[in-house]
């Protein structure tokens, strides 16, 4: 089928009961642009000044009960044709109506599903379509509401190519040539029977046919056929993530008037192999997945998912050194998974957060029984063609899988994926420590009792909070409770639970690990396990991204004696979970840079200070908070205090120097963890730490106060972008001395004013905590930093003119075309 975008026309609002607009009270519906999240720009609320674990999931957001509308023109040339409108996601319980009559449903807020619409279309008119969507309390974290992801509207012939009916695989690969598979669904609705070619090419990266075939089809009215075909294409460039070598298959239905119906699909040719003495190979080589678990939204943007927008954190996951995205606790979207296949992206898509047993009030565990078959014939459909995805998971910390019952639901989801596609491979991230809940109190007194009795107080306790779960993780129980749910998968996925891996080897010498979910702090630990153990083949660092909601999870925390135990959520006006490695503007935070150095991507020392506000305090971070560090050596007010500085080198010695002059040489490198610290007194200057090896100096590394006037600069992500309706212009805002050393103590409120081409969807900082909002105008800098984002709105120039207090006013041009 022929499909063509509808993302334009769409208008929006509260939903309202119809009972109540009898009576007078309306709500006017205002035009949106879709991908459109119409969650991020509801006001928050404080839950009575309370921290509260409902709240705070959802970044103190409201319930949203929305409404969309549609009016579109259908040809007479459409009377019948099939036609069917196509959502990528909506969260959730969408239900559809097309010309006020109900059309279909899909309770999941993260499956592509179509709505088949032909016999409610009145030809030769106007037609509406109308959506609802509900989001309260159904899912972790913040998850948006609405038609977040693309529409299309398809439209073909009573025999066409079914929807998602072309499938591609590669199962026999060799150096001189590679069989491609190519299975075509082709669907007869009319009445009688008919027959048709199936011609099929494939054509390289340049365009050039390498491969053809054409196959005879006759299919029955009324049903559905499968033509199989098997091309050989010569001398294969294999995908992989250094060289993402992608291919394009098209097939095209002709019979004795012509063209019928078409499609066509981008692949990649690789093998994967996965053994517990090699772990897991890609085309004969063995891969570590350097992994990011990555939650769904799109910060500023919030759940809105534009392609740019997916592509841009791909790009910076990549150059930040993850090979890997394991996508978290949902289906990832279409364009994530092209951007991946074209960057070179390993991904482990997640079907489901819940099973039968809910996490949340209102969560899909109230449709999972009816719907999990349907969710994940679509995960997989949207999936197969895709090479950078290499695993399936079937579910995120399931409570049921230390029970048999929950055993046998993990088999009957486990089975559906490897029947759909056999060629993968299939995990589930288990939580030991979740699945053994009906014990957990009596393990986590056990388990934790070590800590408290050293008598060190609650800090002590909260840093072995990580080690703790790992006991329970590794106890004889899970072991037991947990055997059966580990051997229906083909990977055991393991969350928070490194003290495993070893133990495992021995007592399930044929279980392959991988560690779908891990605390960030421990990366370094963790990735010596993944190292020097063949059957743990990668780590998945919760998170890779930081994301809306589960607030302050990650946030720096101190504690003073006498003081209660820190929450583990944090309070409105809390905003963010904070433990990204990349703030939801998409910078680098210190442990991006600390990870990298681990991974042995990484030469240059790099070098991090804390807040000196906090210097002497008692740390009371979680597992999942970094130290509060920050690239900078500009403190306003803090000259001659004492400070604290963070060097991370994979050197045998780093020397730091203020000024030219020696602060000292400690080790640093493998043997102690890849970091060291300096205590120091603040003085502005410039701040050079320098990594020796062998004696000889290898690598350095600057930072350097701003001093002087303060500038306003706008630096746009790219010059040129298309007007496509999917691209994004990403603007970073930075306030500078003229050196161009970012201020990061001199915090502005900065204005943007967008005209030409172009309007503004989404305008913020990575600030923590704030009552300012995305689709304001006006934002304040964080750390010197703002992020604006601009769609284009057809060809031409977009002109974005920021200002602030004490700054001359900077544009940025962006060529749209």
């Amino acid at each position: 089928m022929i499909g063509t975008p509808f993302n334009e026309g769409w208008q929006a609002r509260p939903k309202v009961n119809p009972f109540a607009e009898l009576s007078g009270h309306t709500v006017p519906f205002q035009p949106v642009v879709v991908p459109h999240d119409a969650m991020i720009g509801q006001q928050r609320t404080a839950p009575d000044g309370e921290a509260t674990m409902e709240g705070g999931a959802g970044a103190y957001f409201p319930s949203v009960v929305v409404e969309y509308r549609n009016t579109f023109a259908v040809p007479e040339e459409y009377r019948g044709k099939r036609v069917f409108v196509e959502f990528e996601g909506v969260h959730r319980d969408a239900t559809v109506f097309v010309n006020g009559d109900y059309a279909g449903q899909r309770p999941f807020g993260y499956s592509h599903f179509f709505i088949d619409i032909d016999r409610f279309l009145r030809f030769g008119q106007d037609n509406e379509i109308r959506v609802e969507a509900r989001a309260h309390r159904d899912s972790r974290w913040y998850t948006g509401a609405g038609i977040y992801r693309d529409v299309w509207l398809h439209v073909g012939d009573v025999v066409r190519i079914s929807t998602d009916g072309l499938r591609v695989s590669t199962p026999d690969i060799e150096p001189r040539r590679a069989v491609v598979e190519v299975a075509t669904s082709v669907d007869n609705d009319s009445i009688a029977l008919r027959t048709v070619d199936v011609v099929t090419e494939i054509r390289d990266a340049e365009g050039t046919v390498v491969a053809t075939d054409v196959a005879k089809l006759s299919v029955l009215p009324r049903e559905s056929a499968l033509a199989r075909q098997r091309l050989y294409v010569p001398e294969p460039a294999l995908w992989s993530t250094e060289t993402p070598a992608l291919y394009n298959c098209t097939v095209t239905l002709m019979d004795e008037t012509g063209e019928v119906d078409t499609a066509t699909a981008d692949f990649g040719v690789r093998r994967l192999q996965l053994d517990p003495q090699h772990g897991l190979r890609i085309n004969g080589e063995v891969v570590k997945l350097r992994g990011a678990c990555v939650h769904h939204d799109n910060g500023v943007l919030g759940a809105a998912t534009f392609a740019r927008a997916e592509e841009r954190r791909v790009e910076i996951l990549k150059e930040a050194g993850f090979n890997a995205i394991r996508m978290s606790h949902h289906p990832m979207s279409r364009a994530m998974l092209d951007a991946c296949d074209r960057l070179g992206m390993l991904v482990v898509d997640e079907a489901f957060d819940v099973w039968t047993a809910g996490k949340s009030e209102f969560d899909y565990s109230l449709s999972f029984p009816e719907w999990w078959e349907r969710d994940i014939e679509a995960m997989v459909a949207k999936d197969l063609n895709h090479p950078s995805v290499i695993m399936y998971s079937i579910g995120n910390e399931i409570p049921e899988t230390g029970s048999p019952f929950g055993a046998v639901w993990g088999r009957r989801l486990a089975e559906k994926v490897r029947s759909l596609d056999p060629a993968r491979y299939v995990t589930n991230s288990v939580n030991g420590m979740l699945a053994v809940m009906s014990e957990l109190g009596a393990l986590m007194q056990q388990a934790q009792q070590p800590a408290m009795d050293e008598d060190t107080g609650i800090n002590t306790a909260m840093a072995n909070a990580g080690d703790a779960m790992n006991a329970i993780s590794s106890s004889e129980l899970v072991s037991e409770r947990t055997a059966e749910s580990f051997a229906v998968v083909d990977v055991a996925g393991l969350n928070y639970a490194e003290a495993r891996y070893e133990l495992d080897r021995e007592l399930f010498p044929n279980r392959i690990i991988l560690g779908t979910e891990t605390f960030p702090t421990r990366i370094e630990g963790n990735w010596r396990l993944v190292e020097r153990n063949a059957h743990v083949i990668g780590d998945f660092t919760w998170t890779g991204w930081d994301y809306l909601g589960e607030v302050g999870v990650g946030r720096p925390q101190y504690i003073a004696p006498g003081e209660p135990e820190p929450s583990h959520v944090a309070p409105y006006p809390y905003l963010v979970a904070g433990c990204g490695d990349i703030d939801i503007t998409g910078y680098r935070r210190p442990a991006s840079y600390y990870r990298e150095t681990v991974f042995g991507l990484r030469t240059e020392p790099y070098i991090a200070v804390r807040r000196p506000e906090h210097h002497g305090k008692t740390w009371a971070g979680s597992q999942w908070a970094w130290s509060d560090a920050i690239p900078s050596w500009t403190w306003p007010g803090f000259a001659g205090k004492p400070i604290t500085v963070e060097v991370y080198s994979d050197a045998d010695e780093v020397e730091l120097l203020l000024d030219g002059a020696s602060l000292g040489r400690r080790p640093v490198g493998a043997e102690h963890a890849f970091r060291t610290e300096f205590e120091t007194v603040y003085t502005p200057g410039e701040l050079v730490a320098v990594a020796y090896a062998g004696g000889e100096e290898v690598g350095r590394g600057a930072l350097r106060s701003a001093t002087g006037p303060l500038r306003l600069t706008a630096r746009a992500d790219r010059e040129l972008v298309r007007a496509t309706g999917s691209d994004l212009a990403y603007i970073d805002l930075t306030l500078t001395d003229a050196e161009g050393t970012c201020h990061t103590g001199a915090d502005r409120v900065v204005s943007v004013e967008v005209s030409g081409t172009g309007e503004l969807i989404g305008y913020g900082s990575a600030v923590p905590s704030t009552e300012e909002r995305f689709d304001a105008t006006e934002r304040r800098t964080y750390e010197g930093r703002a992020l604006a984002v601009v769609r284009p709105t057809g060809p031409g120039k977009i002109h974005l003119l920021a200002s602030a207090p004490d700054c001359e006013p900077t544009e940025v041009v962006v060529t749209v075309e």
